[in-house]
């Protein structure tokens, strides 16, 4: 068959953009059986935010996570294809990426940056991706496309184990320490054998496969793989982790399993999550066109609606310690007001310019404030902002302290735990940490009714905002006290 250069290209932009706001009807299913079945009624409440958003997100055709991931590639290439190009296969990826991230319709925010260790520029458009290539008996092209969000791919795991050493045991020892930055509800993928890049390689695959450990549950004769699978799910859901690590019944949806015959000396094992916003398609390139992707049934799609009515109602513009003094951890809260933006870089900037002694920003005025931790997509069309979902906090906590004392910042919005520290620090200047959904960003988009750039332009998606927010859902996480709802792990952690 011969292959043209812009069905390639097309197909890969095609696919990025469909990822972007579709979730596959695996996911969905699993995902709604679990909110069913759910009674921790903080976790459910995450667990429908993720499935309302998820709707909203496919309905608009706009990105369901404002972490449009890095773009992984995995292409089997038949021996026998003929070529029609000018570019090689791995340009003609990379244009398809280049096309789909700067879509004036939809576009997909930028994430990567080069130059990792010095200046890390931002490369504008998501290229290059990761791209690994296989040749194959035939004469098609087979193509998986995924977006990896960082919060899960952050929280990979590997290890050396002696050959002896239990893989089961060693999971579940990984598993707390990965706390909730990976945005659970989610699958985990396992590498075990080859070496300590085929282990990688391997338990990145099998998050691309679909989500049946329901038949596998199902079935009379289950191998020792399939089984393994099964008791770490039934292992992991048991430690109470939950959705966004609030607790509950279900933290993962799938275990999966890949294996490779290994050196007799040695037993590599690797481990990474997919996040509640896990994208990946596959398709093929025959000859005859371009990629004709899956139809989607909006049937798949629950029928939800947030329940507000336990809900407080928070006046960000008039909110005083005192009043804060009065939240507890697992309160949901409504925020209307004003809201000022920060990620790692920004965060990095303030603490130079505080150090040097120039004070902060013009413009910038972070008194009796909350920063909150994103990097939104841009706005297309009438849109206040994009898609606009919270960070991983962590990242933040050796900023905490620096913030707390020298802003007069009453708390800060993200997503994820925050280290014995951080909760100290918070403890002590009687702030507080308030968490949103990871995987709600279309949803938590909709509450921002005004954004306006007010420092640090030039670096992108890290730039500040300052946000008028109406009815912002978010549930108290560290109060004032000191009292911290992720400590969950630390417990699992000690015991």
């Amino acid at each position: 068959m011969n292959i043209q250069q812009e069905h390639v290209i097309e197909s890969v932009f095609s696919a990025l953009q469909y990822i972007s706001y579709y979730h596959s009807p695996d996911f969905l299913r699993a995902m709604t059986l679990a909110y069913e079945k759910e009674t921790h009624q903080s976790a459910k409440n995450a667990m429908a935010q993720i499935l309302i958003n998820s709707k909203m997100a496919a309905l608009g055709q706009r990105p369901m996570c404002q972490d449009t991931g890095i773009v992984n590639v995995f292409v089997e290439v038949g021996m026998e294809v003929v070529w029609t190009a000018d570019l090689s296969l791995e340009e003609m990826i990379n244009e398809g990426v280049r096309r789909a991230f700067t879509f004036a319709d939809n576009p997909l925010r930028a994430s990567i940056v080069a130059d990792p260790l010095f200046s890390r520029v931002n490369t504008k458009d998501n290229t290059p991706a990761v791209i690994h290539m296989k040749v194959v008996k035939g004469d098609s092209l087979n193509f998986i496309v995924s977006a990896k969000g960082c919060g899960s791919e952050n929280k990979a795991k590997f290890a050396v184990l002696a050959p002896d050493d239990s893989v089961f045991d060693w999971v579940m020892k990984m598993i707390p320490s990965m706390g909730a930055g990976w945005c659970p509800l989610g699958i985990i993928g396992i590498g075990v054998g080859g070496t300590a890049e085929k282990a990688m390689l391997m338990a990145k695959q099998s998050l691309m496969e679909p989500i049946d450990i329901a038949d596998i549950a199902q079935k009379t004769q289950p191998t020792n793989l399939e089984k393994m699978r099964l008791a770490l799910m039934q292992r992991i859901n048991q430690l109470g982790i939950g959705a966004q690590g609030l607790g509950g019944l279900t933290t993962v949806l799938d275990v999966k399993i890949k294996d490779y015959p290994s050196h007799a000396a040695s037993q590599a094992v690797a481990m990474i999550p997919n996040c509640a916003a896990t994208r990946h398609l596959h398709f093929s390139l025959d000859g005859s066109g371009v990629a004709q992707l899956p139809e989607v049934d909006m049937s798949c799609y629950p029928e939800l609606e947030m329940d507000y009515s336990t809900y407080k109602n928070i006046d960000l513009n008039t909110l005083t310690r005192e009043q804060m003094g009065e939240w507890h951890i697992g309160d949901t809260l409504l925020l209307t007001g004003t809201i000022i933006t920060g990620r790692d870089a920004a965060h990095a900037r303030l603490k130079q310019m505080l150090d040097e002694g120039k004070g902060l920003p013009a413009g910038v005025d972070f008194d009796r404030k909350f920063i909150y931790y994103v990097g939104p997509v841009d706005a297309v069309g009438d849109e206040v902002i994009g898609p606009a979902g919270p960070t991983t906090a962590t990242r933040m906590d050796k900023f905490t302290e620096m913030m707390l004392d020298n802003t007069n910042i009453l708390g800060m919005i993200g997503k994820a735990e925050r280290g014995q520290e951080t909760v100290n620090s918070i403890k002590k200047h009687q702030a507080s940490y308030l968490i949103a959904v990871g995987g709600a960003a279309y949803l938590i988009a909709k509450s921002i009714k005004k954004a306006r750039k007010i420092a640090f332009e030039e670096m992108g998606m890290e730039a500040m905002y300052e946000f008028e927010v109406k009815e912002m859902p978010v549930t108290v996480a560290v109060d004032s006290r000191g009292n911290n709802i992720h400590q969950i792990f630390q417990d699992i952690i000690s015991k």
